[in-house]
């Protein structure tokens, strides 16, 4: 696949460690605001009615976005994308920050600035996986997604500690005008001191209309063929993990008990198994047919799932957690290279604006379905079910004759 030298910047070490150090304050702050409102619903209503709202306010703008956000991230600058999603993503909290200072603290003003937070985050995640190969060597992109998963890790295993902290000294006005500052800080690292060439796409003249960039992308996964089935193996594959995603803390208040403490404990492995995971990728970057790591990622989560439908014991449950948490990056990483290293770069924005629609329709689908069954039957049952079925998929990735060619490393050109 072509690419164009002139987007990569010669210091790129220092341009990739700009745009993480931005992204990584920029994702603690929304964090932050993240647990504050989840728990802020939770302890206020009590309510499962007002938890499922605020669920779907947090996917359904970024499935009914992320076509179109995948049009502009090829159409556009991808960095004014970043700026512009963090921007509106920090107005939409300061608003609502004053909002709840002069005394209008209704809940469906939550509800509605985490659907604004929702359709920003559906502009960033094409824009950031495209914009990526801009500034990164193609043979370090393996390396630098690795460690972006193991950052992002960190992030999401301190900022629920530091969140539950902050709420016991601090009003929830306060943690809102620290996800303000901090997104202040990113954009203003990203416009003073990023610079990067604009793609060449974002400096043509567009001819074409919205719709038709759009179903241009379409038609091409449709004409590729390893796209195609890769997406098609992420239908069942999101789908499948939504009771090990969604359903495990209820799973272990009913079976082990409702400590606070065990919840905390299962988020905490998770992450630190994330953070293991992103780690190994970095070090080792996975065998030479990237299709064959995330084989046996996909085999590690089906194993894992089953399991923790069957172990007895908390502690070994903790551990399957972590390993769980490891088996992650061991997919993530190589199914975004793959992408980033096979799919023109104009095209880049749009494969990755479908692919954030797949996982935003087949998770809350999943729960859809495993959500009432779990007030039926036992998840225990769900996790073994599903578990069994993430395994046999696994042979899925490795059996596709497609997907093993395309997985393949890129040949160099003798010079």
């Amino acid at each position: 696949m072509e690419r164009n030298i002139l987007d990569l910047n010669i210091d790129w070490k220092k341009n990739i460690i700009l745009f993480l150090t931005s992204q990584t304050i920029s994702l603690f702050g929304s964090s932050l605001v993240q647990y504050a409102i989840m728990w802020h619903i939770t302890l206020t209503t009590q309510s499962g009615i007002m938890m499922t709202i605020a669920i779907i306010c947090g996917f359904l703008p970024t499935l009914l976005l992320s076509p179109f956000a995948g049009v502009w991230a090829d159409r556009y600058n991808r960095k004014t994308l970043i700026i512009l999603s963090d921007s509106m993503i920090a107005l939409s909290t300061l608003v609502l920050a004053i909002l709840f200072l002069t005394g209008y603290g209704s809940l469906w003003l939550l509800f509605v600035t985490s659907a604004i937070r929702a359709l920003g985050s559906a502009i960033q995640m094409p824009a950031i996986g495209a914009f990526l190969p801009q500034i990164v060597p193609e043979d370090k992109l393996t390396k630098v997604n690795a460690t972006n998963g193991s950052i992002q890790a960190i992030v999401m295993l301190m900022s629920p500690m530091v969140s539950g902290a902050l709420l016991t000294m601090v009003t929830i006005e306060m943690i809102f005008f620290i996800d303000v500052f901090t997104a202040a800080i990113a954009v203003l690292v990203l416009i003073l001191f990023l610079h990067v060439p604009v793609h060449e796409k974002a400096q043509a003249k567009q001819t074409t209309s919205y719709f038709s960039d759009m179903h241009e992308g379409f038609n091409y996964i449709k004409n590729h063929a390893y796209i195609k089935r890769f997406f098609l193996f992420c239908t069942f594959f999101f789908f499948l993990i939504a009771p090990v995603s969604f359903l495990t803390p209820l799973q272990v208040a009913r079976s082990f008990g409702d400590d606070v403490w065990r919840l905390t404990a299962i988020e905490i492995t998770f992450s630190i198994g994330m953070i293991l995971g992103g780690l190994i990728m970095a070090s080792w970057g996975g065998f030479k047919n990237r299709i064959h790591s995330m084989t046996l990622a996909s085999l590690l989560i089906g194993v894992c799932t089953f399991a923790l439908g069957v172990v007895p014991v908390f502690w070994i449950y903790l551990t399957i957690m972590g390993l769980a948490g490891i088996a992650l990056p061991l997919f993530n990483t190589p199914s975004t290279v793959l992408l980033q290293e096979k799919v023109e770069a104009n095209f880049l924005g749009r494969v990755f604006g479908v692919l954030g629609m797949i996982a935003s329709t087949m998770l809350p689908l999943g729960m859809l379905l495993f959500g009432p069954l779990a007030d039926i039957i036992k998840i225990e049952w769900l996790l073994i079910g599903t578990g069994l079925l993430l395994f046999i998929q696994g042979f899925f990735l490795l059996g596709n004759k497609v997907l093993i060619e395309a997985g393949k490393p890129i040949s160099k050109p003798e010079l």
